[in-house]
């Protein structure tokens, strides 16, 4: 089968189409005819190992210190056909249209990939909506998961100001649209190639970050989620409620400081970590799609062969949603 090999940490020519064997799934396992994968953000990162450096030694030390050896496909999102299930596998069957994730078991720029049903490692399997295309589904499970996962922990209600930085990627596009099924008022900062976008997905108010400063404004938000993680905290937090949630999805180590000691000493209440990947999220937001209340926006399209140039584009920064990669034709 036709794959996209990581050969080692580095830029995203260390990504080669390569033939390599077609997988059989172990006894917990289904085997997927993959139809569609995405580049996000997490991908290019494990890809160069651009991690803090208490993040990227113990990822050498799981994944290979000096190249990668123990996941060597890469594809965080997946969509496509059940080909074979293993003995023990019970809830999925041979025929079934899938989507979810790969958790670190990866492996989504395949032809075929073997991923477990229910997994310790992360990733879940979900059947796909009939009103989504393959490239719908595979779009949807990592933002969404992290979107819906901020916006719960903040306790999000209707009436609420949210204001989102970063909000044209991957996460924040499932943000803004997951904000306002949860009633609230969102305010959505980006590019300003992207806020046309914004407002077509339910965004009350957009700024362009390259003319405004929204800690500058003077306005108060109950909640304020920067998916980018490249606000000044200090200043965002004169923009918060007194009661209000600082959500920040990629934190470096002096938020993660300054934000342990805010939620110890005020009643502002500083939010970060990953989202879990549980099968009844998964579930849910394919419920809020059917039902028309979200859905994925997708940039661009790419074919298997093209992952190298998906992965340049997305390090640019100027992605709007998701990254689309068509694997196979169903």
């Amino acid at each position: 089968m036709k794959a996209i090999v990581w050969t080692k940490y580095g830029a995203p020519d260390v990504l080669q189409f390569q033939e390599v064997a077609k997988p059989t799934p172990k006894d917990n396992e289904v085997l997927i005819k993959t139809y569609a994968a995405t580049v996000t953000t997490g991908d290019c990162e494990f890809r160069a190992l651009k991690f803090p450096i208490y993040l990227a030694i113990p990822i050498r030390f799981w994944l290979g210190f000096r190249k990668p050896v123990r996941n060597t496909i890469l594809g965080m999102e997946i969509v496509g056909e059940i080909e074979t299930v293993g003995k023990d596998v019970t809830r999925l069957k041979t025929g079934d249209q899938v989507f979810g994730t790969t958790g670190m078991s990866f492996g989504a720029y395949a032809e075929y990939t073997c991923l477990p049903v229910d997994s310790a490692d992360g990733g879940s399997l979900a059947i796909k909506s009939a009103n989504m295309t393959y490239e719908e589904a595979a779009a949807l499970p990592v933002g969404g998961f992290e979107a819906l996962h901020f916006l719960r922990k903040a306790g999000i209600q209707a009436g609420q100001r949210v204001l989102i930085n970063g909000a044209g990627g991957t996460i924040g596009t499932f943000a803004v649209q997951l904000a306002k099924y949860f009633g609230a008022e969102v305010t959505a900062i980006d590019s300003p190639e992207k806020l046309e976008m914004l407002r077509s997905i339910g965004a009350d108010y957009v700024l362009d970050y390259t003319q405004q400063d929204f800690t500058q404004n003077g306005e108060i938000y109950d909640v304020i989620f920067d998916v980018v993680g490249n606000s000044s905290f200090s200043r965002s937090r004169k923009s918060l409620a007194p009661k209000g949630f600082y959500l920040i999805a990629n934190p470096s180590l002096s938020h993660m400081l300054l934000g342990l000691w805010t939620s110890r000493t005020s009643d502002q209440k500083v939010i970060f970590g990953s989202a879990g990947e549980k099968l009844e999220d998964l579930i849910f937001l394919k419920e809020l799609v059917e039902a028309g209340k979200i859905k994925s926006v997708i940039g661009k399209r790419y074919a298997l062969e093209q992952v190298c140039e998906a992965h340049q584009y997305v390090e640019t920064g100027r992605k709007q949603g998701s990254v689309v990669i068509t694997v196979a034709n169903s």
